[in-house]
C-alpha cells in the first residue's frame, strides 16, 4: 500500500476508447484512481454505480474519477454501457499501474491462493501526490467514503 504524502506513480493507460490518459496530463487536477478486480461482476458493478451516482457531487468538489482494472478497453466499453457509467475507465492489461500502486497482490479465497487486485482507492492531489489512500475499500461504500473525506 502506498502511503499518504508520497508521489503517485506515473501512468499512461488507454481508456475505454483507446485514448491514452496519463498522470502527466492530469497534473494540476485532483482525481480519484480506484482499482477494482473485474468488469461486470456484482461488487465491481456496485462500486461503479456508486461513483456514477456521485459524479456530479465529486465534480463540484473539483475531483475527477477514474476506474482502473486489468480488463481491456473493449471490456470497459461494455461495462460502461451496461452500467450507464459517466466516468472514464482505464485498461491496465499489462498490470503496470496495478503493480506500481501496490494493488496487485496475493489473495486467498476459500483456501486457494492467486494474484489479483485488492480493491483500493487513491486521492491524488494537484501536485501528483497521494493525499489519501483507502486500502481494501468496500465496493458499495467507496464513493460515500471518498465524499465524506472531501467534505471535511
Amino acid at each position: 500500500m502506498l502511503e499518504n504524502g508520497t508521489a503517485a506513480p506515473a501512468f499512461a493507460l488507454p481508456d475505454q476508447n483507446g485514448t491514452i490518459v496519463s498522470s502527466a496530463e492530469l497534473k494540476g487536477k485532483k482525481y480519484i484512481l480506484y482499482f477494482y478486480p473485474k468488469d461486470n461482476t456484482a461488487g465491481c458493478a456496485k462500486q461503479a454505480a456508486a461513483f456514477r451516482d456521485a459524479k456530479e457531487e465529486l465534480a463540484a468538489l473539483g475531483v475527477t474519477v477514474f476506474g482502473v482494472s486489468k480488463d481491456s478497453a473493449a471490456s470497459h466499453r461494455r461495462f460502461i454501457e451496461k452500467q450507464s457509467l459517466n466516468f472514464t475507465l482505464l485498461a491496465d492489461t499489462e498490470l503496470e499501474a496495478l503493480k506500481a500502486y501496490d494493488v496487485w497482490q496475493e489473495k486467498k479465497n476459500y483456501g486457494k491462493v492467486s494474484m489479483g487486485v485488492v480493491r483500493t482507492a487513491y486521492l491524488i492531489d494537484e501536485n501528483g501526490v497521494i493525499e489519501m489512500a483507502w486500502p481494501k475499500i468496500k465496493a458499495a461504500d467507496s464513493a460515500a467514503i471518498v465524499l465524506d473525506y472531501l467534505k471535511k
